[in-house]
């Protein structure tokens, strides 16, 4: 595989900040105080003294203020996002299948009883992650699911009436104004009247993924996830400005999000170069500082030989999202193994699959495409075995049972074989 770097990132000289030992004394606080602490918390570090947990009342209230024209875009997107997470539900089976004469075996799909979502509401008012996390846990059949999303300043509901009427209608059964570390907590924990969560969900800040990873264990969850990142793999046929306003608007989510641009065509290495810093500066603020300082120290630009080196280059990289703008796209798709999600030509983007068009946008971040997934219902579903064994088939199973344990040096396990073969050979007696 040969590459040639047109633009490489700046290596960041500084050390990151280590975080752990200031969430896990926040994470032992918050178990030992429990809703006081978690109050006092959102006093201290959101400026929030208002309720936590929004009722009925305020819920209903703050919907009736979202503008219609918004709540129809939100309909769609969840309609979207809900028809394809009901496809990969449909996707899997309970099952059982004779393996021999008397031995069955099966499985079961069983939701967890209880799910934790987190709604990022730093900068943005994070729409998108409402929908991809809650309404992934109810059509999973998730009976309880919680959600909480920071407090923002001048929200009459505390949190913002559009993520509020997302959640609504997306299922949740309680919505709480509580973020950062203490939101995280109060799921896992079970204050103010929620149930322990056994699985928590959703993006957020380097504190919520570090109480998330901390918790991990205790509760399951969808994955650490790090800073958003996304790959293009482009050829002579993708249009520069095209390709530059993909990885700008990729490189908008923050300062410290990479985004690669893979081809085989010297042109438009070159252009992109310069286009991309120009759309970064039609950005607002503090977009366009995010957009400019990712651009200039975490961008990328790859030359490569050939299509097979363009693919060897990202399933190495093995990004976020991977947009192809580039011939032959069947090839592509059927070549193409590391990746969160896949974007396919010139009239698809990033930011489809990030807002509304139905896969989920909670995706591995930071090179983990190559071993996981994104958040599904699967997440949620627990796939359990389970089996039963008949007279017809006891003989030789505990035989070979027996055999096995017995060369593993686990006597105790060959005796419960032995019992039953026993007991097969005289119904109803006691071995002495």
């Amino acid at each position: 595989m040969t590459a040639t770097h047109v633009k490489r990132s700046i290596p960041d000289s500084t050390q990151a900040t280590d975080l752990s030992a200031t969430v896990a004394a926040m994470l032992a606080e918050l178990e030992a105080g429990g809703e006081a602490v978690a109050r006092r918390m959102a006093r201290d570090l959101d400026k929030y003294e208002g309720d936590i947990v929004l009722s009925a009342d305020t819920i209903a209230a703050a919907c009736a203020r979202v503008p219609q024209a918004l709540r129809d875009d939100i309909d769609y997107a969840h309609e979207n996002i809900s028809r394809f997470a009901q496809a990969q539900r449909d996707s899997l089976h309970e099952t059982q299948v004779e393996l021999r004469p008397g031995l069955t075996v099966g499985q079961r799909l069983i939701p967890v009883q209880s799910a934790g979502c987190y709604v990022p509401g730093g900068r943005y008012s994070h729409i998108a992650s409402a929908l991809m996390t809650a309404t992934t846990a109810r059509v999973a059949g998730v009976p309880h699911v919680t959600a909480v999303s920071p407090p923002r300043i001048g929200a009459a509901a505390g949190v913002p009436d559009a993520i509020v009427y997302t959640l609504h209608l997306c299922g949740a059964d309680r919505i709480l104004a509580l973020g950062g570390v203490q939101g995280i907590a109060a799921m896992a924990f079970g204050m103010f009247g929620l149930p322990r969560a056994d699985m928590l969900v959703g993006p957020g800040n380097p504190f919520v993924a570090e109480a998330k990873r901390q918790l991990f264990g205790r509760v399951g969850i969808d994955m650490v996830a790090g800073p958003t990142d996304s790959l293009i793999i482009a050829d002579a046929t993708a249009d520069p400005l095209t390709v530059a306003w993909d990885l700008i608007g990729q490189a908008e989510h923050g300062a410290n999000s990479p985004v690669w641009l893979v081809t085989d065509c010297p042109c438009l290495a070159v252009e992109v170069t310069r286009l991309a810093p120009l759309c970064a500066a039609e950005l607002p603020q503090p977009n366009r500082h995010a957009a400019e300082t990712a651009w200039a120290t975490l961008a990328e630009i790859i030359l490569c030989d050939s299509r097979e080196d363009m693919a060897q280059r990202a399933d190495l990289i093995a990004p976020e999202h991977l947009h192809v703008q580039a011939a032959d796209l069947d090839w592509w798709k059927a070549r193409l193994t590391s990746y969160g999600s896949l974007f396919l030509g010139a009239q698809t983007t990033v930011a489809f699959g990030d807002k509304a068009s139905g896969s989920n946008h909670v995706l591995p971040t930071s090179g983990a495409a190559r071993y996981t997934g994104g958040l599904s219902v699967h997440k949620f579903l627990k796939i359990v075995t389970w089996q039963q064994v008949t007279a017809q088939a006891l003989p030789r199973l505990a035989a070979v049972t027996a055999n096995i344990s017995r060369f593993e040096g686990m006597e105790g396990h060959a005796r419960t074989a032995d019992i039953r073969l026993a007991s097969l050979a005289k119904p109803g007696d006691c071995l002495p």
